[in-house]
């Protein structure tokens, strides 16, 4: 289970989120009831990280691990932030909203077809559904309560390059669990699975391998 855009990763279950309802809670909910397995291993890149942890929450008998990937269970208060995104999506367009805000978070090294494939992507998507997503990061709630008492393994995974959460943060959540462990992918950004696909099915290999 995991990513917000949808893209499976190996046989893993990966909803298309941004159809679930306009909280966070909700798109848990129902990426849970997807699935009638009783042992999961719950993976998210960035807002699918925070959803991971919200299923967690409200299946922590049924989550065997979770892999955060560019995930930042805390969540602190920015309206400014969130109405200058908003407003820029429905001034400016996708266009203008994935060069200024997600565009720079691939690492310098990112392949230009990659960061190409990542743009189609985003704009293959309904402007008012990254709107509401956008709304979502910015009001789910604070999951560090989760990070720390969740007591199956905690696998934090962060780019090199990410600045967002970035690696000091990354390093601290890893800490942070009970079973926390840390990977640092070189030469990378916050999209991890975009930009090294690889490493990270090699992590997520071992994760179904030990948990």
């Amino acid at each position: 289970m995991g990513r917000a855009d949808g893209t499976p990763i190996g046989s893993n279950l990966a909803p298309t989120l941004y159809s679930f309802g306009d909280r966070i809670e909700s798109w848990a909910e129902k990426a849970l009831a997807l699935t009638t397995a009783e042992r999961l291993i719950v993976v998210g890149c960035s807002v699918g990280g925070s959803c991971a942890l919200e299923v967690a929450a409200l299946a922590p008998d049924r989550v065997a691990a979770l892999v955060l990937i560019g995930t930042k269970a805390w969540r602190r208060l920015d309206p400014v932030h969130h109405a200058s995104a908003l407003q820029t999506l429905r001034e400016k367009g996708l266009e203008a909203a994935w060069c200024e805000f997600w565009k720079p978070l691939f690492a310098n090294e990112a392949l230009p077809g990659t960061i190409e494939m990542a743009r189609r992507i985003t704009m293959r998507q309904p402007l008012e559904d990254v709107a509401q997503g956008v709304t979502i990061f910015h009001t789910r709630p604070s999951r560090d309560d989760i990070l720390s008492s969740f007591p199956g393994p905690v696998v934090v995974v962060t780019g090199s390059e990410d600045v967002a959460p970035g690696l000091e943060t990354s390093r601290k959540q890893a800490k942070m669990a009970q079973h926390g462990r840390l990977h640092v992918i070189p030469e990378c950004g916050h999209y991890v699975p975009m930009e090294q696909p690889e490493a990270i099915n090699s992590i997520i290999r071992q994760v179904l391998e030990t948990a």
